[in-house]
């Protein structure tokens, strides 16, 4: 047997996703030229993409039996097994799938490159760990290197169809159970891509592509995919686990299950595999199955099937006698008689063979006809006749096929007309001719009619997919269901100005802010897919929203109360976070809608870091006095007793009655009591609050940080600027009380406006005059006279002897008095009832409400001015 140069040979071996073939590219790529063989077209298609991508288009070849590219500069071959170039010299060599040697139909040709197949400087042999053995003892001074999984593969048990997780792949074994398979997908679940052996390599790559782009979410394919093909698969489910191999229907070896079942995962990402339907029956795994497909334990190979892979040609006889040759080795069994081997013996009883094959060239000539493959499986005596034909045509005159014979059978294909096994036949019938075509000598004008039958066979396989996507995949489910972001050109989803949602023109809800609520009249058979590609849809819109909100300025946020009552936060009239109890008063807790946090954990954190600084910012403009009463209050550089009063003040949220400050004040002394006033602070004689702290802005930050902490709904706000209000309701009254309003009866006076009103009676009276109820600052503020009574009460005043004076009563003198009794107030927002300090009621008897009333100044009126 001609051999290959001896060289180093190193065979890889393990089971399917531990990174072989990627070795293998890497070493090729690495020497200055080589070749690789593969068990599958697509394949080799699939591997000379990615070596065109390193070395360049111009340096790498394809050669398969029906395809050919060979830039003449060309240093890397990637090849199927029987197309690989054996009297070639290359620095790299290696053999994809070498178990396959075992194999009735193609084994021979694996053990022959097996065999035979050498680099001149480094030879690889890649398969299955069960060919180990034969592999050691065949090829002396191999160097075997076993590599384990790179994920882990897991039996997921046997799931219903209607069950399968996405990206899943449903295995069976006839075109009918394939067919029966991708019918029922495409009723629940939108449709799958289909892959099967008698598909073209250009069909079979459309609906792989359909798959690993997400159109569908599913593939129904026969054990081609076993054969190396790198799909993005999470789970494989067999159909069934028998097969007609040709001679007879058998169940699967447990090799042959690991092969197909280890499509599942990819990488480092796990996969699993199990049956269609329930448990039970042949379509099951057995536990011993189970164990060894997770382990990767599988008995090793016996034999190779051998054939001589280099037949002399000098006669006839002499190239039948050596293609029936038996091996010589106990590791290799005669390989079955193939069907090149039965046409050749055929022919070889044919007169006009005889008399034509008596040279060498015309035995390796019509040895080369034979070698024709029976794309369209029509039997031996059918292809056996069509070979016949293309050997007189290659035996007689310049030893052409006739161009106008050869085109007139390639327009008859030349039609898209018919079903899918219509189709499937054209195809098969147009590789026979892209073979012949590509054969270096069969044809006058080869290049010229490889290109039409490259042309047809595109055009068939075209039509042939888009067959197979109309019946299988229901367009428009499965574009609704599709990745989205995939291409976003085909996408039927439409959200208008309004909010309303479509998909495919058929009204689904609507889009409020970030909120997607489904419209309850919504019909249709695929409702439920409508909404999931709404949803996905939509997913991509909120991530832009989400985009725009993180951009937005700080004036597009607002705080106000949601529908429950609780302090939210707003963009764009879009609720997207309230507050809660968070550590300090101050200091809230932002919670997010849901549905930002729907949008993954980075955008979430980006998010709720916006609306943090947002509060901050709004804070230090709205209750900058808040935020240093609270900073103050822990500060060690304050002394501790100013450090009291602030944390009092600052956890009543900077205003608050000035009986409830008094303990912690009467600690001061007068330089502390200096500084208190020195940071703002007015030390009232009613309350003690920053004047800062009352203003609309402040007030409504308040009252959100008090309802956060407490948990109850903010309280309607006096209007802005109002300073006297006349007020009903408890959660009115108790809101304006928060907003710093105190009530005098029936009127509610903004708690500077009072102690301005009680410094001024303090100042008049202190130039021993009479403070009235006439006067003008009391008249120009509306009090009435009952809640201007009250004020002066509760200020500590108290009314003395009367006259009349004309039309109105005037009150005159000055004396000592008896504190005032303090009218009644509302506890504050949240606060708990608890005992108030006892008060003293006054003795002094109560004024005529139509009297103006005079007050005298109590003796501890400077007293409580601090």
């Amino acid at each position: 047997m001609v051999q290959f140069a001896r060289s180093a040979v190193t065979a890889v071996l393990g089971p399917t996703n531990t990174g072989k073939t990627h070795l293998a590219v890497e070493r090729l790529c690495g020497h200055s030229s080589g070749m690789m063989g593969f068990p599958l077209r697509l394949l080799a298609r699939e591997v000379y993409d990615r070596v065109v991508a390193i070395k360049g288009r111009e340096s790498v070849a394809l050669i398969t039996g029906e395809e050919k590219i060979c830039p003449p500069k060309a240093r890397y071959f990637l090849c199927t097994a029987e197309s690989m170039p054996v009297d070639g010299d290359y620095a790299f060599v290696a053999l994809d799938e070498a178990q396959l040697g075992a194999d009735p139909e193609r084994g021979h040709v694996f053990t022959d490159r097996l065999l035979r197949a050498r680099g001149r400087e480094e030879t690889m042999i890649l398969g299955s760990a069960t060919v180990a053995p034969l592999v050691r003892k065949l090829v002396p001074d191999v160097d075997i290197i076993s590599r384990p999984r790179f994920s882990t593969l897991s039996y997921a048990g046997a799931k219903k169809l209607s069950r399968l997780p996405k990206r899943s792949a449903i295995v069976a074994f006839s075109a009918e159970e394939v067919y029966a398979v991708a019918e029922m997908l495409r009723r629940f679940s939108g449709g799958a891509a289909v892959v099967m052996g008698a598909l073209s390599p250009s069909t079979r790559n459309a609906q792989v592509k359909m798959f690993m782009e997400g159109q569908v979410d599913y593939l129904v394919a026969t054990d081609a995919i076993g054969m190396g093909l790198n799909l993005d698969v999470a789970h494989v489910a067999f159909a069934s686990l028998r097969k007609f191999d040709g001679h007879r229907t058998r169940r699967l070896s447990i090799t042959e299950m690991a092969q197909i079942a280890g499509r599942a995962g990819r990488h480092h990402r796990d996969g699993t595999f199990g049956s269609l339907g329930g448990e039970g029956g042949d379509a099951s795994f057995t536990p011993e199955e189970i164990e060894a497909i997770e382990a990767h334990r599988f008995p090793p190979l016996d034999f190779l099937y051998w054939r001589d892979g280099a037949p002399r040609c000098d006669t006839l006889d002499i190239l039948i006698s050596d293609l029936e040759a038996r091996p010589d080795k106990p590791q290799l069994r005669a390989a079955p008689e193939a069907v090149d081997l039965t046409v050749l013996k055929r022919m070889a009883d044919d007169p006009l063979v005889i008399e034509r094959a008596r040279n060498r060239q015309q035995v390796k000539r019509l040895w080369s006809a034979c070698g024709l493959p029976d794309f369209q499986k029509l039997g031996a005596d059918h292809h056996a006749r069509m070979v016949s034909r293309l050997w007189r045509f290659l035996s007689e005159g310049q030893g052409y096929i006739p161009r106008d014979w050869f085109a007139q059978h390639i327009a008859r294909l030349d039609t898209v007309q018919g079903d899918i096994a219509t189709l499937s036949g054209r195809i098969a019938a147009a590789r026979t001719w892209s073979y012949i075509a590509h054969r270096p000598d069969w044809l006058e004008y080869p290049a010229e009619m490889a290109e039409r039958t490259r042309a047809l066979e595109e055009k068939l396989s075209d039509a042939l997919h888009a067959a197979l996507t109309q019946r299988f995949v229901d367009r428009r489910t499965a574009v609704l269901l599709r990745d989205m972001g995939q291409n976003m050109a085909l996408l039927p989803v439409d959200v208008d100005q309004d909010g309303s949602v479509s998909v495919d023109g058929e009204a689904i809800g609507r889009l409020d802010g970030f909120r997607f609520s489904v419209d309850p009249l919504a019909r249709g058979e695929n409702r439920r897919m409508l909404l999931a590609a709404a949803e996905k849809r939509l997913g991509a819109i909120l991530r832009v929203k989400a985009d725009e909100l993180l951009a937005a300025p700080d004036a597009a946020l607002v705080l106000t109360p949601g529908p429950t009552g609780m302090p939210t936060i707003c963009w764009d009239g879009i609720e997207i976070a309230t507050l809660h109890k968070g550590a300090t008063f101050i200091a809230p807790e932002i919670r997010l809608d849901r549905v930002l946090t729907d949008l993954g954990p980075d955008m979430h954190k980006r998010i709720a870091e916006r609306l943090a600084t947002w509060m901050t910012a709004q804070q230090e403009r709205n209750v900058l006095p808040l935020v240093k009463m609270a900073a103050a209050a822990i500060d060690p550089a304050v002394p501790p007793v100013i450090r009291a009063v602030f944390a009092q003040l600052a956890d009543a949220g900077g205003v608050s009655d000035r009986i409830d400050i008094d303990p912690a004040l009467a600690h001061l002394d007068k330089e502390q009591r200096y500084t208190l006033r020195k940071s703002g602070i007015t030390v009232g004689v009613l309350d003690i609050f920053h004047p800062g702290l009352l203003k609309p802005g402040a007030a409504l930050w308040r009252m959100a940080l008090m309802s956060a902490r407490t948990g109850k709904p903010m309280l309607p706000l006096p209007p802005a600027g109002a300073t006297l209000l006349a007020l009903e309701g408890a959660d009115t009254i108790e809101g304006a009380r928060i907003a710093g309003f105190r009530g005098f009866g029936a009127q509610h006076l903004r708690i500077d406006m009072a102690e301005r009103m009680a410094r001024a009676a303090h100042e008049t009276i202190a130039k021993g005059e009479p403070f009235v109820a006439l006067d003008p600052r009391i008249v120009s503020l509306g009090l009435l006279e009952p809640a201007f009574l009250e004020l002066m009460r509760a200020a500590g005043f108290r009314p003395i002897e009367a006259v009349e004076s004309g039309p109105n009563w005037v009150f005159r003198g000055r004396q000592k008095a008896r504190p005032a009794e303090r009218p009644a107030r509302p506890r504050p927002h949240g606060r708990k009832d608890g005992p108030r300090p006892a008060e003293k009621p006054t003795a002094a008897p109560a004024p005529s409400p139509s009297a103006g009333s005079a007050f005298a100044g109590l003796a501890d009126l400077l007293g409580r001015n601090g």
